[in-house]
């Protein structure tokens, strides 16, 4: 999901420029002021308790402004993201915006502020109320509304500032050139953002070989935590040693040492376009620990592949391998593909059921030749990239 905070100073032509990213990028757009009139005029309970506020005097409260920015979140769940217009305002709001976007799984990918000079942003007001009869919006008026902007404001900038997500773009010139300026912005930091796929598909289902193959055509760093403790089993590591005794029997390899084979990956490729997680998260704990990683990291799992065979179809595969070289120490007894296959059942599909709470998920038939299930993959990955975009 793409949010967007667009902030700017009275006159600097947010409500243009929204209206054209929106389109752009299929956001829904969510203005506080907007979307309280809207409730109060609907006469829903929000909108009831705004108004009585309002008639009082008083501003409406920070607690009523999250409510509905929630509400307007929920209610749209197609679009490919949410455009913030004049909100956050403070950094309470800040932290506010912060923690709901957490709950729906998902963050701010930029703030973008439109920078226009003061004396041009006090023609284009003057301007405004003599077009449409505003006497209220007097030189003095806008002069204080200027004021109290910048006052409020510079510390929601440093906010993001801090978290690299805030760029100023010059919002003078025609509309056209300004929504260049700002989509050039944008496009920069969706590069920037790493595209997070994890791949799901029980024992035998072809994850690895299906895995490579699209890491490398879509270019994302493949991270394989049972390859990577082959390796170290190979090198004859302290880890490798202990990660051994649980291949062996089919168990799940304990959590420490899966996440540190996994992190070590991720920061030895701190340019990466994103990464491609096979296998991994095996029980809804690792789930929490890849969420939490990745989250650290100014991040979040993109979408979940489900690779999906019949057991029977596992099973003679499994046993097929087991007669080759390209053979597991785990294929060669029937006892240890049985007690994997019971291990997929019991502890990661349930991880397929967290996912599909809060990320998109596609199901791939697996069966075919490797070339079929590859380009089921490949189109769908692709999709998935352009909603994601």
């Amino acid at each position: 999901m793409f949010n967007i905070a667009l902030f700017g100073p009275p006159g600097a032509g947010k409500g243009t420029q929204s209206k054209l990213l929106i389109d752009k990028y299929n956001l829904a757009y969510i203005s506080t002021g907007d979307i309280l009139r809207e409730e109060m005029a609907q006469g829903t309970v929000l909108g009831q308790k705004a108004q009585a506020v309002i008639e009082r005097g008083e501003l409406v409260s920070d607690d009523i402004i999250v409510q509905i920015i929630e509400k307007k979140i929920q209610t749209n769940p197609e679009v490919n993201g949410f455009l913030f217009d004049g909100f956050p305002r403070t950094v309470i709001q800040a932290y506010i915006l912060e923690g709901l976007l957490l709950k729906m799984n998902t963050s701010l990918s930029c703030m973008i502020s439109l920078e226009v000079p003061e004396d041009e942003l006090m023609k284009r007001m003057l301007e405004r109320a003599k077009k449409e009869n505003r006497s209220d919006d007097t030189r003095d008026v806008i002069q204080n509304r200027l004021k109290e902007y910048k006052h409020k404001t510079i510390p929601v900038a440093n906010f993001y500032a801090e978290k690299g997500i805030y760029f100023k773009i010059n919002g003078v010139g025609t509309v056209e050139e300004v929504f260049k300026r700002i989509t050039t912005t944008i496009e920069q930091t969706l590069t920037k953002e790493w595209l997070n796929v994890v791949l799901f598909g029980p024992p035998g289902s072809g994850k690895d070989t299906q895995g490579r193959m699209l890491a490398e055509k879509h270019n994302l760093i493949y991270i394989s935590a049972g390859s990577q403790l082959y390796e170290e089993i190979d090198k004859g590591t302290e880890m490798g040693r202990k990660a051994k005794s649980y291949i062996e029997k089919g168990d799940i390899v304990p959590d420490e040492y899966a996440i540190r084979v996994i992190e070590r990956q991720i920061k030895t490729h701190p340019n990466a376009r994103g990464f491609f997680f096979k296998g991994f998260p095996k029980t809804i704990v690792q789930a929490y620990i890849l969420d939490g990683l990745l989250r650290k990291m100014n991040s979040t799992v993109s979408c979940v592949f489900n690779l999906h065979i019949p057991t029977l179809e596992s099973i003679k595969r499994l046993t097929a391998r087991a007669q080759t070289e390209n053979k597991r120490p785990y294929d060669e007894s029937i006892d240890t593909v049985v007690r994997r296959m019971e291990q997929f059942e019991e502890r990661t599909k349930p991880v397929l059921d967290y996912y599909r709470k809060q990320k998109p998920i596609y199901d791939i038939n697996g069966l075919g030749t490797k070339e079929e299930v590859f380009q089921r993959l490949s189109d769908k990955l692709e999709l998935a990239f352009r909603k994601l975009r």
